[in-house]
């Protein structure tokens, strides 16, 4: 295992309150609910799927169905995008308890390496429409039917949370975009709240992929009036060990992957909580909303 004493220092280092630390690992388990996931594919994509009623829930047509969409690079792992794009604890018996059953899907881009090394094939807007088409089939082939829709995105699959929203404003309920500053327009915004769409939006002030007070200050106003939304801009992504995230692959990306508090359903391992506007975590904000709607 990498000395952690020899990683580099992230570049935020400087900013630290006194007190804190750096974490360089999450603590949640990788792997462990693989075994939960079944695969399948329409028209050419891949998917992961969680079915609650294999799980000790009964069958019935109105639990929601959580969409993870994983960021780029991602697909390139194999099994472990599940846990990367923020499915994996989803499927645990303490998550689906707080969700009262819920159906998890995860689709999986067609990307692959260049002659150059670059990353090619990652979201973008040919994937509209045949992700559209794989959730129907999904929803079709494999459940008695599904209530809300959630669509849960991390970083470039956050700005795909927000195309898919844009392209189908009617297909979500809510949305849920992590780490990302490509905002949708305020006429979309418009649209959504005249169909009732609920936006969790989240993103770290120092992430260190966009700018926090250049791209995404301008567009609170506009979230924070909506009809339902809940915005989360902490300043500092956390660890379950309340340590600040640190992840460098070349650069520093701990702060802009908020996606792995979300797995950690925003909670550190001794259960309190990471940020006290949630003090009953994602899990929890998401009970209530489900309840609303119900």
């Amino acid at each position: 295992m990498e000395n952690k004493t020899e990683r580099p220092v992230p570049p935020w280092a400087d900013e630290l309150p006194e007190g804190a630390f750096i974490s360089y690992d999450p603590t949640y388990p990788t792997g462990k609910y693989f075994n939960r996931f079944k695969e399948d594919s329409f028209n050419g994509l891949k998917y992961y799927f969680f079915d609650p009623s294999e799980h000790g829930y009964p069958k019935k047509n109105d639990y929601p169905l959580l969409i993870f969409l994983h960021g780029t690079s991602n697909s390139l792992v194999g099994d472990l995008c599940i846990n990367y794009s923020g499915a994996e604890m989803y499927s645990s018996d303490d998550y689906q308890k707080d969700m009262r059953g819920a159906y998890i899907l995860v689709p999986i881009a067609n990307e692959y390496e260049n002659d150059e090394g670059d990353v090619e094939g990652f979201w973008d807007e040919t994937y509209v429409e045949p992700v559209i088409g794989l959730i129907d089939n999904f929803i079709d082939k494999h459940t008695e039917g599904v209530k809300e829709k959630i669509l849960l995105g991390n970083s470039s699959g956050a700005r795909f949370t927000f195309t898919l929203g844009e392209c189908h404003p009617e297909k979500f309920d809510i949305l849920v975009p992590v780490g990302s500053s490509d905002i949708s327009p305020d006429e979309i915004i418009d649209k959504w709240d005249e169909l009732g769409v609920t936006l969790f939006f989240a993103l770290c002030k120092h992430d260190e992929v966009f700018s926090y007070e250049k791209q995404v200050v301008p567009r609170l106003e506009r979230m924070r009036a909506m009809k339902h939304s809940f915005i989360l801009t902490p300043d500092w992504t956390y660890n379950g060990d309340k340590g600040v995230a640190s992840i460098n692959f070349g650069y520093e990306i701990g702060q802009h992957c908020l996606m792995n508090g979300v797995q950690m359903n925003l909670k550190f391992d001794d259960g309190m909580p990471m940020y006290d506007v949630l003090p009953d975590g994602f899990t929890g904000w998401l009970k209530e909303v489900l309840r609303r709607r119900h």
